[in-house]
């Protein structure tokens, strides 16, 4: 899949691999080069390869700062495969011309059907009972063994209500819950139109069985669960996080933990990310940490990649990004 260099087709370089179908439709109109390793390509790689590119296509993994925009004179377009773009500095793009375009919409019930399911699995603690099976440790049936919570009727608290929030809502209402938001702003439409009900950010930590993290990782958000708030919540609450890694404090997280200042934790993203091995919070039994695949169904991560492409192409032919995150 290196692609045939033309000097008729605008140059792209693409960061890690994809799907068929998109990678068809990206070859048919560009020149394409791209890292075939699992790992994400090195800084400085990305800094050669984009030298004389158009357009390039990159993870969330992928630094792109302005020093590597400087490298590529030419680039026009800087297309994410992803929602989030925190890994890109938008504003140095923007002053240098040059167009960003992410993925949204698409992951969008794929990412909320496992946050519900990372909520069902710390709360019926699913990952405990597997790792007491595998231990040989299942000998009988007992009545108190292993007891989790009560998801029927409990209370969700959700913090950021965009599209993946809202689609949160809608499964939980499948369960009865009784759903609690906090976002930037309050949003009247969606507390008629999903019965929920707004609450400021210490009422809702305080009030809530569930924890449900779907903001953006901004300068605000970062870190925006820290002891504190921690220290808010129930000593039976489970938090669930499929935002950003960094919008958790790991250390005051793993004190919660370990204390029983709550009764649980699910992560699909970490900090660092990924955990290494030997990470103590990889430690805790009441805590679930998966590899950031909240998005990871085949339909999702094709049509991202699409979308993706989509941008790129439109990007390097000078044309209005069908995704764009920022003006030029």
């Amino acid at each position: 899949m290196d692609g045939i260099r033309t000097n008729m087709k605008p140059r792209v370089y693409v960061t890690r691999h994809l799907p068929e179908a998109a990678w068809s439709e990206l070859t048919e109109v560009c020149d394409v080069q791209i890292w075939n390793e699992e790992f994400p390509p090195p800084y400085d790689v990305i800094a050669q390869q984009i030298k004389d590119k158009e357009g390039l296509i990159c993870l969330l993994t992928d630094q792109i700062d302005a020093n590597l925009m400087d490298y590529a004179p030419n680039l026009k377009v800087i297309s994410q495969v992803a929602v989030g773009y925190d890994n890109i500095d938008v504003a140095a793009a923007t002053e240098r011309g040059i167009a960003i375009g992410n993925t949204p919409g698409v992951l969008t019930d794929a990412t909320a059907d496992f946050a519900f399911a990372l909520l069902m699995a710390a709360a019926r603690r699913i990952g405990e009972a597997i790792d007491y099976v595998r231990a040989g440790k299942w000998q009988t049936w007992g009545l108190t063994l292993l007891l989790g919570q009560e998801i029927q009727g409990a209370i969700l608290g959700i913090i950021g209500m965009g599209r993946i929030g809202q689609a949160v809502a809608k499964r939980a209402r499948g369960f009865d819950m009784q759903i609690l938001y906090h976002n930037a702003s309050r949003r009247p439409d969606l507390e008629e139109a999903l019965g929920v009900e707004y609450r400021k950010f210490d009422e809702l930590l305080q009030e809530a069985d569930f924890v449900s993290l779907h903001v953006n990782l901004t300068a605000e958000t970062r870190g925006l669960i820290d002891a504190h708030a921690l220290e808010l919540m129930k000593p039976t609450a489970v938090l669930i996080n499929t935002a950003r890694g960094p919008v958790v404090d790991p250390d005051a997280l793993y004190w919660a933990l370990q204390n029983g200042q709550i009764a649980a934790a699910a992560l699909d993203v970490t900090d660092p990310e990924p955990l290494p091995p030997d990470h103590k919070l990889l430690n805790l039994r009441n805590l679930i940490v998966v590899p950031h695949i909240a998005s990871a169904t085949t339909t999702s991560r094709t049509l991202m990649a699409q979308m993706a492409v989509r941008n790129c192409v439109a990007g390097v032919q000078g044309k209005p990004l069908p995704f764009p995150v920022n003006s030029v």
